[in-house]
């Protein structure tokens, strides 16, 4: 039953065509959120909508490497809306490859989704969010893999340490500017979604979780894009938030 966490607020959500970008829409939209839920695979985003009853869910094809589209999205949200709240910078990929292995042109895609898409993502949603002035909240997907040393994923441990970096020095712009916007990163390891299950990498797939322990679920981080992206988090900023039932240090 919803107790409307995030009523009111309007939330973007980028790779919300699955995984977990699915399950923040469907999350926040339960809990009375307006979402925007964008991706590549616009089918994909139809279902997610489809899946959260349409009810405040829309849907818009993006592609997170374009800055022009990420500039005619957020305008069109605000011409329409009014505001932007709460964004979620989920979007990424995985392609694996060691230091030695990874391909240069995967490891530019890499970068491009979630470096440059991240960026982009922060550098339009901040302008919106300060027009507004209510509690704004920006929530950008890192990794386990950004602290820890995942050496066959190498190009995306890159690409997340960036996020976690990038989320810092904005959290601090935004509390030097006098904004009311907070940024936060998301630290999953191993969720039980398409990339996941899909990501070949020699070794075996991992477990799903029992007793606790193993592949998280999509909902566990869903749950805590919620928290974030609510004011129950309104002294909450700048930091990075393992979601790994664990410790993060690799032994």
């Amino acid at each position: 039953m919803s107790t409307g966490r995030v009523e009111g607020k309007v939330c973007l959500v980028t790779g919300g065509g699955s995984g977990l970008g699915r399950a923040d829409t469907v999350r926040l939209a339960a809990e009375g959120a307006i979402v925007i839920t964008t991706d590549v695979d616009l089918k994909g985003a139809e279902e997610t909508a489809r899946l959260a009853g349409n009810t405040n869910v829309e849907v818009m094809q993006q592609d997170v490497v374009d800055e022009e589209r990420w500039s005619a999205i957020i305008a069109d949200i605000v011409d329409r809306h009014g505001k932007l709240n709460v964004l979620v910078n989920n979007a990424g990929i995985v392609i694996p490859g060691t230091v030695e292995t990874a391909a240069t042109a995967d490891w530019r895609k890499q970068q491009q989704i979630m470096s440059d898409g991240v960026y982009f993502g922060m550098k339009y949603a901040i302008p919106a969010m300060v027009k507004n002035g209510e509690r704004c909240s920006i929530i950008n997907m890192s990794s386990t893999a950004s602290l820890l040393g995942y050496p066959v994923v190498f190009a995306y441990a890159a690409a997340k340490g960036a996020v976690r970096a990038m989320t810092k020095s904005a959290a601090v712009h935004c509390v030097q500017s006098g904004y009311k916007i907070r940024v936060n990163s998301l630290h999953p390891s191993g969720i039980d979604t398409p990339m996941v299950r899909n990501l070949d990498t020699g070794e075996p797939p991992p477990e799903p979780a029992t007793n606790g322990v193993g592949i998280g679920e999509a909902e566990d981080v869903a749950n805590a894009v919620l928290f974030l992206a609510s004011d129950e988090s309104k002294f909450v900023n700048g930091i990075e938030m393992p979601i790994d039932n664990t410790t993060v240090v690799q032994t």
